[in-house]
């Protein structure tokens, strides 16, 4: 039932004359007890009535949502122009913090209310919120799951009394959508994403699969991955900074807990957040990115506070050494421009770990109230407190070197529409030409055998290089990789990366044969090819010889014909894709290439 909250006869008074409101200084959180989440309608009025009270805040409407509704950006900064653009002229470190992409984990939600208004008391009233700093909030990204609201959902976690549901209006995980984009959320989010160029990213969650005794558990984004002096400095400086601060405000951290049914105590390899999740991507473009995964047996309010005071932390470090990091990020942005090698598959480094301080509980066994057999349970009467072995290492298991530019056919739209969403540069041709290019030959893969999030993804590639001659037509793409998204360009590309296009079956009509034959009309044809090409005729003889069930196989061995022969198709199993690693030929360049990005929603539409 939606709950509704009466105004004091005074706080109606001082609205009548454009004073503060009382209610915009109280969020619905607070106003029921601090056991209640906002529900979406909720949350976007608090935010209007703080954009309408305060100068220093302001909310935009953005891209649409399979919801039909539109995503929200709140902006808070000093001077209250609220301008990503004018923010870059003004050098000022850009915070971007995302709420709800789980409903049913909405501590994120009713924090960052709380934390805008904060934001602008310490604009109005007592001048101390950072005047380098800039804050773009995403209030609810998942609105369909924030609008699909029970008290049934997440069975198991403690509080609010009612929140949404996990999966979006299409029933998909969004924190799964950020490379793929089968959602208009997906899509809006890497406009608003390119709008805001933040140079630290925030995704608030609620984690579950182990009980502890932390509030507070922290995802960054994998250190060795983003690398660097960027993966460097957050490994080795801003996240313990972090850890350090939340300590002395009471709340003692650890890394997000990735065990799933182990014993803590046995330690656990980080969390892997590949280009999928939204840390992942981010740190695709250069962005400190951080996940904060409060416990979701703890009480609400506690894990709202934490989520609040972790902000703020994060906050106050940036604000203190906000040159250090812009300074970081434009000298990995340099060096990338510069790096040949980029890995595209990862794998932990078991060797190598570090020790850290973890609040637990032990696992026992006991007979289930249920089935009357013995159950794993968290004995919280006895919490220990022990070291346990962080493996934080990750090295890469495939790597790649850098074309120096990229090729796509114009049919492949939905790759082209993908990448010029992430502000992906490129060119097209002006004319048609035969261009000298690397191109793949997908040799091998491991396709899901259960549908994954709308999709049944290609692993485990293997590919063939070869050096061919490939038609370019007028209109084709020329994508060069000396731009600021190389490194996106690079991983959707490359066929073998962890979350590539290929990955998410973008490619997939490749790998299926188009042309053929028909046995009894290419028996004769088959027969006079190999009188005309003896040496296929030894190929043959060969594979009959070591192949008994080939030997007595009629159809397989002229099918080995065929595939023998310039009748086969060639582009089955070639990934057009084309790599260049030369200028291209005959001074005819690429005409440049007039991109829209509109990213903002006019008001009027």
């Amino acid at each position: 039932m939606k709950r509704f909250y009466k105004l004091p006869f005074l706080a109606l008074v001082s609205i009548c004359f454009s004073l503060k409101p009382i209610f915009a200084q109280l969020t619905p959180y607070e106003i029921h007890g601090k056991n209640y989440s906002a529900t979406y309608e909720e949350c976007i009025d608090y935010y209007q009535e703080l954009d309408r009270v305060h100068a220093c805040i302001s909310m935009e409407t953005m891209g649409m949502t399979d919801a039909g509704l539109p995503l929200h950006v709140v902006m808070v900064s000093r001077n209250g122009k609220n301008n990503p653009e004018i923010w870059k002229k003004k050098n000022m470190l850009v915070i971007l913090i995302n709420n709800g992409i789980h409903p049913g984990e909405p501590d994120g939600i009713d924090a960052s209310m709380m934390l805008a208004r904060d934001a602008a008391r310490q604009i109005e009233e007592t001048d101390s919120f950072p005047s380098n700093v800039a804050l773009a909030i995403i209030p609810v990204y998942n609105i369909g799951g924030c609008l699909n609201r029970s008290e049934y959902y997440r069975v198991d976690q403690n509080g609010p009394e009612a929140f949404g549901s996990r999966g979006n209006s299409q029933n998909l995980d969004l924190n799964r959508d950020f490379i793929k984009c089968d959602s208009k959320e997906a899509r809006s989010f890497a406009e608003i994403f390119h709008w805001i160029q933040p140079d630290i990213f925030i995704d608030n969650h609620v984690s579950d699969g182990a009980d502890y005794q932390h509030v507070m558990t922290l995802a960054t984004t994998q250190h060795n991955k983003l690398g660097g002096v960027m993966g460097e400095y957050l490994n080795q400086v801003f996240e313990p900074e972090l850890y350090r601060d939340m300590k002395t405000k009471n709340y003692p951290m650890i890394p997000y807990v990735n065990v799933w049914g182990k014993d803590a105590r046995t330690g656990w390899s980080e969390f892997f957040d590949g280009p999928r999740y939204s840390s992942g991507y981010a740190s695709l473009f250069n962005v400190f990115a951080f996940t904060f995964e409060t416990h979701m047996l703890k009480p609400y309010p506690q894990r709202v506070d934490a989520t609040y005071q972790l902000m703020q932390s994060v906050i106050t470090y940036s604000a203190e050494h906000a040159d250090t990091l812009k300074t970081l990020r434009q000298l990995q942005i340099d060096s990338q421009l510069k790096q040949r090698i980029f890995p595209l598959t990862w794998s932990n480094d078991d060797t190598k770990y570090t020790e850290l301080e973890f609040k637990g509980y032990p696992n026992k066994t006991r007979n289930s109230k249920v089935s009357n057999l013995p159950v794993k349970y968290y004995d919280r009467n006895e919490p220990y407190t022990e070291n346990i072995k962080f493996y934080n290492t990750y090295k890469p298991s495939i790597s790649v070197e850098a074309p120096e530019a990229y090729i796509i056919p114009q049919g492949w739209w939905p790759v082209i529409d993908l990448l010029q969403l992430n502000d992906v540069e490129m060119e097209r041709f002006a004319e048609n030409q035969s261009v000298d290019a690397e191109v793949y030959k997908i040799l091998n893969y491991k396709s899901g055998d259960i549908p994954y999030e709308e999709h049944h993804p290609n692993s485990k590639t293997e590919v063939e290089t070869q050096h061919l001659k490939v038609d370019v037509r007028k209109g084709d793409y020329y994508i060069p990789l000396n731009q600021p998204a190389k490194r996106f360009i690079i991983e959707v590309l490359e066929p073998q990366a962890g979350d590539s296009y290929f990955y998410w079956n973008f490619f997939d009509a490749i790998l299926v044969q188009k042309e053929g034959y028909s046995d009894y009309a290419y028996e004769e044809n088959a027969a006079e090819y190999l009188l005309a090409h003896p040496e296929v005729q030894v190929l043959l003889n060969e594979k009959r010889q070591t192949d008994t069930a080939f030997a007595a196989n009629a159809g397989a061995q002229l099918d080995f014909v065929y595939r023998h022969s310039p009748y086969i198709e060639p582009r089955h199993n070639l990934y057009p894709v084309y790599r260049i690693n030369h200028s291209v030929q005959s001074g005819i360049l690429p005409e440049k290439m007039k991109l829209k990005n509109e990213t903002r929603v006019k008001e009027d539409e």
